[in-house]
Order: structure tokens, then sequence, then C-alpha cells
């Protein structure tokens, strides 16, 4: 028997051979079932990728996975759907690729697009406005449980603790941009690197659990596929088409509505902000944060909080509720007129999504031949990567305080502490740091909570 057989092995007879490549539309139905299935964050993404495509159907390798993990988590942008987009683009191309990142994405933005729509329109009713208070406090303990979760991995030393407290500092008393302390962070994490590497070495693969070291369809015994040889012109066709992919939308909205329309304001402000969600959704919520309620005045903090807690109940990246702030912000300025609120609020959710993401397409197709290269080597983005993560945990803290000043003295100072809120987040935090409980499982309690509550009242 041929050692090699179609780019695969698989057990047979006590043997190892290779199994079939993966058929595409196999594939098309397993991305298009983890797009409604995929909730946890992104560890439980990683998680669920790993369990399926590396254990259960061995489609790729463990060595693969973790070589394609290590550059995802080095990426800003949502690791897991980069990992997906990745992983697709290896077993299928170009083609594979934008299915696979695409219906990873899609099913949350039509769920968030049509909960958006569901808030404005019924928000409002004491009932609803009651299961939303005892979302809010709840949002706070779930932005504290997540700098727990992240600090407890990444603050190790002190030098760590340091950078930690220095983003915190910076951004709380100086408010300094996201952007910066995230720079500031990757060139500290650099050049500790190199002075001391002990102390700023990272473990880019945490999010996987168990190995497996079953022979997969595609590993390292595979040769180069046609599409993963790195060649320059390839990668200049690559940029160029994305550079134009851009322009031609961007531009399509500013000759439509004008440079400072909200649309395109949207487009310009989530590209910027794909390009610096560097350590997960919950390092960049205050950037988007910032421009979306401070700045552009698309929503307000409460309405920020409760997108924050949509987005934990939907299947997907928790960045995506920037389709949420779109969608409220494109409603608000009704951009199609007044009478075509809805219609804007899913153009608003969609520009959103769209220039959100297609950063995170580039970096795939432009980076993933050049990193195939380096199969068999470590990346050695670790020490920057390290940086910017015990940054963000400095970064989250300051969220969880900024969302919790607004639950808990809603009325400012003047209007006195809301102890019930206190008594929900507390029972929350408690649930999830403490029992360990799910989030969709803690938010729909103290849903139910503050459903009893005005019921009360």
């Amino acid at each position: 028997m041929d050692a090699k057989i179609a780019g695969g092995r698989a057990e047979h007879g006590g043997e190892q051979t290779w199994p079939p490549p993966v058929r595409f539309a196999a594939a098309f139905r397993f991305w298009l079932k983890l797009g409604f299935v995929s909730f946890g964050g992104p560890t439980g993404q990683i998680a669920i990728m790993h369990a399926e495509l590396v254990e259960r159907r061995r489609w790729i390798s463990e060595s693969r996975f973790l070589h394609t993990l290590n550059y995802c988590m080095v990426l800003p942008g949502p690791e897991a759907m980069q990992l997906a987009t990745y992983i697709g683009w290896l077993m299928h191309g170009t083609t594979g690729g934008i299915v696979a990142g695409s219906l990873f994405v899609l099913p949350s933005v039509l769920i968030l697009v049509a909960l958006a729509w569901i808030y404005l329109v019924w928000g409002s009713v004491p009932l609803v406005a009651g299961v939303l208070y005892g979302i809010k406090p709840a949002v706070v303990a779930i932005v504290l449980a997540a700098a727990w979760r992240i600090g407890s991995r990444a603050l190790r030393n002190a030098a760590l603790w340091a950078i930690a407290a220095a983003a915190f500092v910076a951004i709380f008393a100086f408010d300094v941009s996201f952007p910066a302390i995230v720079a500031a962070a990757g060139v500290t994490g650099y050049l500790g690197g190199r002075l001391a590497p002990q102390l700023f070495a990272a473990d880019v693969a945490h999010a996987v659990g168990t190995r497996a070291p079953a022979p997969a369809a595609t590993d390292e015994a595979q040769a180069f596929a046609a599409h993963a040889r790195f060649s320059w012109a390839r990668l200049v066709r690559t940029l160029g088409a994305a550079v134009g992919i851009w322009i031609a939308a961007y531009g399509a909205l500013a000759l439509a509505f004008g440079r400072e329309g909200t649309l395109a304001q949207m487009a310009w402000f989530f590209t910027k902000a794909a390009l610096v969600t560097f350590g997960g959704a919950y390092a960049v919520l205050p950037y988007v944060y910032q421009a979306a309620v401070e700045d552009f005045r698309w929503l307000t903090a409460a309405q920020m909080m409760d997108g924050l807690a949509l987005g934990e109940t939907t299947p997907g990246p928790l960045i995506m509720i920037v389709a949420f702030v779109g969608f409220l912000g494109a409603w608000g300025a009704q951009v199609f007129g007044p009478d075509a609120p809805a219609l804007a609020g899913i153009a608003g959710g969609v520009v959103a999504a769209f220039f959100t993401f297609l950063p995170s397409f580039v970096f795939i197709f432009a980076g993933a031949p050049f990193v195939e290269t380096t199969r068999g080597d470590h990346l050695r983005f670790s020490a920057p990567l390290a940086g910017v993560t015990a940054a963000v945990v400095g970064v989250v803290v300051n969220l969880a305080l900024f969302f919790a000043w607004h639950v808990l003295w809603p009325g400012g100072r003047a209007g006195g502490f809301d102890w019930v809120a206190a008594a929900i987040g507390a029972a929350a935090l408690a649930a999830l740091l403490l029992r360990r409980a799910g989030i969709v499982p803690v938010l729909g309690a103290c849903a139910a909570a503050g459903f009893l509550i005005t019921l009360l009242r």
C-alpha cells in the first residue's frame, strides 16, 4: 500500500494509512453548525474546534492545529474566528477560508440584529426593563470574572503585574487611548523578552485541553498545497485585493452619505478597532465604549451594557457586540429617514460587522502562506503577546469599575447606592468564580431576579 494517499491517513487493521481528503460539503456543514453552537467565548470555541477537528474527525493534526493557533493568538481580532478561517483555508483554499470565517460570525450577526430590534421596540416595557435591571449587575460580575480569569493566567510574575497596574492607571487616571496602551505594552513585552525572556514566555496554546496524537487528513506529512505556497507576488495580489475591497466599500458609503455620515464613520472607526483588538473582546470594549458612547454618541452607557449582556448570550465571538452598536447608532441617526429606522439599524449592524471582520480575513489570506513555511518552528511573538495580555487585565478592570459606577450609582452620587443591584451582582460574581457557573445560566437567573423585583415593586 502506498504510504501517501490523497494527503491524509487513517488506521486500518493496525496500520496507519491516510484517510481521504475532507470534502467541501462536509466542511461546509461543520462550519455552519459551529456558527450556531460556538458559545463559551474564545476558549470554549477553540476547545470545540479542537475536540471536533483534531480528536473526533481528525481533519487536522495536533501539531498543525497548534501551529495555526500560535499565529492566530498573536493577531488582533477574534482568534477563534481566525482559527476557523485558517483551517478552512488549509483544507479548501480561499473559498474554504471565506466559508469557515463567514459562517462562524453570520449566525451571531443575524441573532444580534434581531435582538437589537426587539430591544429598541420593547425595551421600555416595564417588565422588559425589569429583566434588563437584573442583567446589568450581572454584566459587571461577568467583566470582573473575565479580568480574574485573564489575570490568573497572564500575571505570573511581578513584571507582568507592573504592566497591568500601569495600564490601569494610564486608562483610568490619564485617559490614555487603548491603541497607545497596546503599543506600549507590546514594546515593553518585546524588550522584556530580550532582556528577561523567562519572565515573558507565553503559552499561546493555553486554550487547548487534551492532546490527540492520532494522524489526520491534514498533518505534517502532507505536502504543501498550491494555495499554501508563499510567494511575494501572491502576497501583493492578496493585499491589493483587500485594500481594493475596503476602498470600494468605504468609498460607496462616503459617496452615498458623506464622510461625516454615520455609516462612513462606523466603517472608519470599526476598521481601526479591528486593528487593535489584541487580547480578546473585553480588551477592546473600552475603546468601543469611548467612541460609541462618548465621541459619536451612537448609544448610551446603559445601552452598551445591555448590548454586552445580549452578546454574551449569543454564539460567535463577543466582539460581535459591534453589530448591536452599529444597529443602535444607525437607528438613532435615522440614516434612511424617519420612516425606515429598522432598515437603517440593519445597515448599521452589517457595516459594523463587515469592517470589523474584514481585517481578520486579510491577516489569514496574506499571512498564512508565510506562516506555513515556518512549520516545525515556533513563532517568536510570545513576549509581546505576554505584555499585551498583562495590560489587558488592567484595561478590563477599568471597564468593570466604569460599569459598576453606572449600575450601583444609577443617579450619580446624589442618587444613592443601589443595594439590590449590588446584591444581584455579588451573587452573580460568586456563581461565576466560586461555583464556576456558565454565563448564560447566570444571566438567566439575574434576568429572572430583575423580573420578580419589578413585579414586587
